[in-house]
Formats: C-alpha cells, sequence, structure tokens
C-alpha cells in the first residue's frame, strides 16, 4: 500500500446531523411525487412518496443486506460500502453485509462475500471497485429474477449501487419482489462519473466530482505544454457517453482554446469550419498552438452522423444505404468508415463510443485547413473513474452508506439515496428516499418501449451553459487554468472545493 493510500485511511468523512445517530430516527412519508401513467400502470406495487426522517426512537432488528457494484467505476464506491457496513452495525450489531461479486451477475449466479470490519475499512476512502467487483449484466429475463429470487432468499434488503440503467433495475427487482410477496427492501445509490444521474431530487451522482478534477490536472498540464512547446494542437476527448457534463465542466476548471458541447447539434461542417478557422486565426498570431475538448459521445448528436448510424444499425453494407447517406459516407476518412462498418455491440448496432471522435475531427480539418498544423489526438478516460476520490466523493459517498441503510432498515423499497445542499457545507446536507419511479418515463431500447431513467444532459437554457457562452469568449487568448492534482488536506477553499457544475 502506497503512503497516500495509508494516508486516507486515516481520514474520517464526517456526516451529516441526521446520519450521525440512527437510531434516534423515525421514517415517515411526505408529499406524493408526480409519476407518469405509463410507468405507475407498470409499477403498481410501488409506492410515490417521497421518505423523510425525524428525531425518534427506533429499534432495529439484525438486518441480512446485501450489495451490488453495478456498472463502470466511479471514486467513492468504496465509501458507500463502507458507510452502509458501519451504519447496520450501528443500528444493530448482529447484522450482516453480503457483497454479490462482480456485479448483479453475482446476484444471478449467487456469488458472494461475507464483508467483515477489517476487510471493510481497508478500502475506506479508496479508489476503484475492487473491494467486490463490478460488472455491467442486466437483470431482465424470466429466467434471471427468478435466479436472483432465489439468490435474495432470506436477505431483508439490497442496496444497487449504479447510474441510471442500474437504478432502473433496482425499481424493476423492487416490483418484482413484492408482486412475489417477499419481503425485501430495495435500495437505490446514485452513481456515475458522466454526471447524468441528476435531476430535481439527485443533485449529482457520485464519482462526478473526483473524474472531473483528474482529467482537468491532466488537461491543465496539456496546456502548460502547450503554451512550453508553442507547436501542437490537441484534440483532447473526454469520457461522457451521452451527455457533456464532464466537458462542461472540465472547460470550466481549465479554459481551453475550443470546447464541443454534444447537446448544441451542430452540423459537421459548423464544427469543422470553427475549428479551421480558430486554427488559422491563431497561426496569424503566430501562435501554432492549441486546446480543443471534445465530448465522447458528440458523434450521435451531429444530425448528418446520426442518420448515418441509424442507417447502418439496419444494414452493414454501406453500399445497400440511401444514395445521399452513401455518398456522405464514403466522404469520410477511411478509418472512420472502417470503424463504423465493422464494430457492432451485441445488439448489432455500431459501437459509436469506440470510434475514435479525437482522429475523425483531426483528419477532418486537415482536408480544409490552409495553414500546416501538427495534431496531437488524446482521450481522457477510463483513468478518471478509480482515482482516490475526491474530499468532497468521499464524504459524499460515505453519507450515501448511511442513509441507503436507514431505508433499508425503515423498508422504504423502490427509493433512491437523495443528499441535498451538497454545496454547502456537510452540517446542511438533508437526506431523503425519493421514489424511483418518479424519475423515470419510457424510452425505445432495442426496438421496444421500456422504463428508463431518463439520462440527464446539458441544458442549453440553463444558467451553467449560458454563463459558459459568454465565458468561453474570453479564453481564446490563452487565458489557461492548471487546477493541479486533487488536494486531501490543506485549506478548505482547496481541498473541499465542488465543481462549478454543482454551483448551478
Amino acid at each position: 500500500m502506497s503512503p497516500l493510500a495509508k494516508f486516507r485511511l486515516s481520514y474520517e468523512p464526517p456526516l451529516p446531523p441526521l446520519l450521525r445517530n440512527l437510531k434516534d430516527l423515525v421514517s415517515t412519508e411526505d408529499v406524493e411525487l408526480p409519476v407518469q401513467p405509463n410507468i405507475l400502470s407498470q409499477f403498481d406495487q410501488l409506492k410515490r412518496k417521497k421518505i423523510v426522517f425525524k428525531k425518534g426512537s427506533f429499534s432495529c432488528p439484525p438486518l441480512k443486506v446485501g450489495v451490488v457494484l453495478s456498472g463502470g467505476q466511479a471514486s467513492g464506491g468504496h465509501n458507500v460500502i463502507v458507510g452502509l457496513y458501519r451504519a447496520l452495525k450501528s443500528l444493530n450489531a448482529n447484522s450482516s453485509l453480503i457483497g454479490f461479486l462482480n456485479g448483479p451477475g453475482g446476484i444471478v449466479d449467487n456469488k458472494t462475500k461475507l464483508l467483515d470490519e477489517a476487510y471493510v475499512n481497508s478500502f475506506l476512502n479508496q479508489g476503484g471497485f475492487d473491494m467486490i467487483g463490478s460488472g455491467r449484466t442486466k437483470i431482465e429475463t424470466d429466467e434471471q429474477f427468478e435466479k436472483a429470487f432465489k439468490s435474495l432468499e432470506g436477505f431483508d434488503g439490497l442496496v444497487v449501487i449504479g447510474g441510471d440503467d442500474s437504478n432502473t433495475n433496482a425499481a424493476l427487482l423492487a416490483q418484482y419482489f413484492l408482486k412475489r410477496n417477499k419481503a425485501i427492501t430495495i435500495v437505490g445509490v446514485p452513481k456515475t462519473i458522466d454526471g447524468d444521474l441528476a435531476n430535481e431530487y439527485i443533485e449529482t451522482s457520485f464519482g462526478f466530482d473526483t473524474a472531473v478534477k483528474v482529467y482537468s490536472e491532466s488537461i491543465g498540464n496539456i496546456q502548460k505544454d502547450a503554451l512550453s512547446a508553442k507547436k501542437y494542437w490537441y484534440f483532447i476527448k473526454l469520457m461522457g457517453r451521452s451527455a457533456s457534463h464532464i466537458t462542461l465542466e472540465c472547460a470550466y476548471q481549465t479554459h481551453p482554446n475550443l470546447t464541443l458541447i454534444s447537446e448544441e447539434r451542430r452540423s459537421l461542417d459548423s464544427i469543422v469550419n470553427e475549428m479551421v478557422d480558430l486554427i488559422e486565426t491563431r497561426a496569424k498570431a503566430g501562435k501554432n498552438y492549441g486546446t480543443i475538448l471534445i465530448p465522447e459521445g458528440i458523434i450521435e448528436f451531429i444530425p448528418e452522423i446520426e442518420s448515418l448510424i441509424k442507417a447502418l444499425n439496419r444494414t452493414q453494407d454501406p453500399n445497400e444505404l440511401p444514395d445521399d447517406l452513401k455518398k456522405f459516407f464514403f466522404s469520410l476518412p477511411d478509418s472512420i468508415q472502417k470503424q463504423l462498418s465493422m464494430d457492432r455491440d451485441p445488439h448489432g448496432n455500431v459501437e459509436v463510443s469506440k470510434i475514435d471522435t479525437e482522429r475523425f475531427f483531426i483528419e477532418l480539418v486537415k482536408a480544409k485547413c490552409k495553414t500546416p498544423f501538427t495534431p496531437q489526438p488524446i482521450f481522457l478516460g477510463y483513468e478518471g473513474r478509480s482515482a482516490f476520490p475526491s474530499n468532497f466523493d468521499a464524504k459524499y459517498t460515505y453519507a450515501l452508506g448511511h442513509l441507503a441503510a436507514l431505508l433499508v432498515a425503515h423498508k422504504a423499497t423502490g427509493t433512491i439515496a437523495s443528499i441535498s445542499h451538497l454545496k454547502e457545507s456537510v452540517d446542511k446536507w438533508e437526506i431523503a428516499g425519493i421514489p424511483l419511479i418518479s424519475m423515470m418515463d419510457m424510452e425505445e431500447r432495442k426496438g421496444k418501449m421500456k422504463p428508463v431513467i431518463a439520462k440527464k444532459l446539458v441544458d442549453l437554457n440553463g444558467k451553467l451553459y449560458k454563463h459558459f457562452k459568454a465565458e468561453e469568449k474570453k479564453w481564446d487568448n490563452d487565458d489557461y487554468v492548471s487546477p493541479g492534482p486533487i488536494q486531501f488536506s490543506g485549506p478548505a477553499e482547496i481541498t473541499d472545493v465542488t465543481t462549478f457544475t454543482l454551483g448551478y
């Protein structure tokens, strides 16, 4: 274990007041939250009321609770489990916590690990999901639900730590168990570095804060290199499968020369022409260098490519495309043609996340730009998912674990742990259990209409985006910012600062 890892083990995240003595709390049903009629008809067993807590006396029997990490890694996941374990033991010393290994597949295959105090505590404030592993299995077939039913025999609760799809699955499990008269409480915890599991009830998902700080450090270093060498153009693709929250936040933290936002849905020509104009204008000023931030999912938001991808999902032979799309396809760089026509996911769809978008733009800009330039493609992705959690994520996830235990103990099935006022100090944080169905709507998935928790995209009418558009005009003059690495000790204005995104 590294010296920093040992140092982080000594950090005890503070808790908001209501979570400091769980035996002194009682739950109550608050307001009934609105639910889409088509969702309500599919989840007729789940309650619609918000769960809140107030001072009282609560006696908790021993609980047997399962926990699963679902989907991609996000810093702070271990603290959720540490908080969950400690909270269960504080409610009743005879309670037990069982980890399902390697994601939801561990529930289906009944692969478990009994978690004890020494093992759990060794992961406090550590990065990654290696305590119990994660996975992307979706419990969706009748056979999988039946296997999950058997695996969870004798359990009082299951905590699902995941993103929008994982928490949709949590709601489906809660509905399934209620229909089968199985007394098990299913509780979700909001996780994803993409920042797209956010709404009026969930201010932010955990992992986002750490990820954008890791990426911003790298971008700041790259921009220092650009200023030093004065000869490279860095095309930096950032993780974020659909929404551009990561890219937008990193732009605020680093002030690049150009930032693309997928949700603007600009044409390919518009994007390429702006890049060309920027490179040529800076070259005339003697600045043959710069940085451009590109969200990973932008390719699906470009209208021409969106239409092309939809057509390619129906046929793998580009020669069978309609004439206009065929012409467009063969005008693209050879490398992109190959990726679009060959890479398919298990459902036969183009794997857009594997397209080298940064290289794609470089090729198109090279073809149009009259000024010679030296591009460097960079992808900042997986390194942001398993870092030591920032102080914010360490505190947030530790509190989420305690809240999840509380919701299980009070049998608040089909809810997700919600902590609000996160921009304030921990003493001002407020807790609640939000019905998962209040966040859901029907969307087409794999050709069928299915209930899902909607992803939050960048709001082009929101204050954050509008402020960004006003500010970015100032950043073309090399007003680069290098935020440096995450700080864990020192002045609070350095160690505990949250994201610009959370401030809006």
